[in-house]
């Protein structure tokens, strides 16, 4: 671990090898505001990220005897925790060892929820929520809406067809860089500016065929959406081709059949908090196919 500069603020951030801690950390690294710490539970990967000169700490959220080392001098904290009910445990040890550490801000990345909403896995973010604002600790929560990386991911673009599972309904879509620029501008500036704020991120609704149509235009090829059910999804999560923890599994799907069936009809609004924070536009769903049109193309060569 480097010793910290105590003139700037050290900003710890979980999931920095990861989609949107990566992102962060590139964020972050644009000014020389704050000190980066970063973390991995894989010790080879530490060791290499020290050996490039970086503050990097051995954390593992599964093994609350790491916090300690890797919490010492942090001022503030990119909370990200993985997909899984065990998400719960991990929030809760970490945010008391942030307690007793002497952290001043918490930044935690939740979803796109209303207050009363009863998807398991939405819930679960809404408790970590909760109890990080009874902590003591200042904290801002981030919420986005459906990530616009889920079409290279976990709804892939595949043999020129994307497939959506909460029918014809309009749902929201956020750039993951979005994201991780107001995140990065929330570390930065700190509680003082952001403490007790909810920030929502839904820059564009659209359904399936606005996708397909969008994607057709930039990449020039017909690209056709598909429209399955939420078991469909279900039999997707908990197959080989992508594993997920059952109970993640299980809230995925009910949020698909709460969109369906209106308990969730919020998802397709937009409420665009990014700009205000960035003090930029929010990036367009064609600007990011546009962004990105290398790995679409890349995904229609390998299906």
């Amino acid at each position: 671990m480097t010793i910290t500069n105590n003139t700037k603020p050290v900003v710890l951030v979980l999931g920095s090898t990861g989609q949107v801690g990566k992102l962060i950390v590139e964020a972050l690294s644009q000014t020389t505001d704050v000190q980066i710490r970063v973390t991995s539970r894989k010790l080879e990967q530490v060791e290499k990220l020290q050996s490039q000169g970086k503050d990097a700490v051995y954390l593992d959220l599964d093994d609350p005897r790491t916090f300690a080392e890797a919490l010492a001098g942090v001022n503030r904290i990119f909370l990200l925790t993985g997909y899984t009910v065990d998400m719960l445990a991990q929030s809760k040890t970490l945010v008391d060892a942030a307690v007793k550490a002497g952290v001043e801000h918490i930044v935690h990345l939740g979803i796109f929820g209303e207050w009363d909403c009863t998807d398991p896995h939405f819930v679960w973010h809404q408790l970590i929520e909760r109890y990080i604002e009874t902590s003591g600790i200042a904290w801002t929560h981030l919420h986005p809406n459906v990530f616009m990386e889920n079409l290279l991911g976990i709804l892939p673009v595949k043999d020129n067809a994307v497939t959506m599972f909460w029918g014809k309904h309009r749902v929201g879509w956020v750039a993951l860089k979005d994201v991780a620029e107001v995140a990065a501008k929330v570390l930065r500036e700190g509680s003082k500016k952001h403490n007790v704020k909810n920030y929502w991120m839904s820059t564009e609704v659209l359904n399936g065929d606005e996708i397909a149509e969008i994607l057709s235009d930039v990449l020039g090829k017909q690209i056709t959406c598909y429209y399955k059910q939420p078991e469909d999804l279900q039999a997707l999560m908990l197959s080989s081709e992508i594993p997920v923890e059952p109970n993640y599994a299980k809230g995925g799907v009910e949020f698909m059949r709460q969109v369906i069936d209106g308990r969730m009809g919020y998802i397709g609004t937009v409420r665009d908090d990014a700009s205000f924070v960035t003090g930029k536009p929010s990036t367009t769903f064609k600007q990011w196919v546009v962004e990105n049109r290398d790995r679409f193309e890349q995904l229609t060569v390998d299906s």
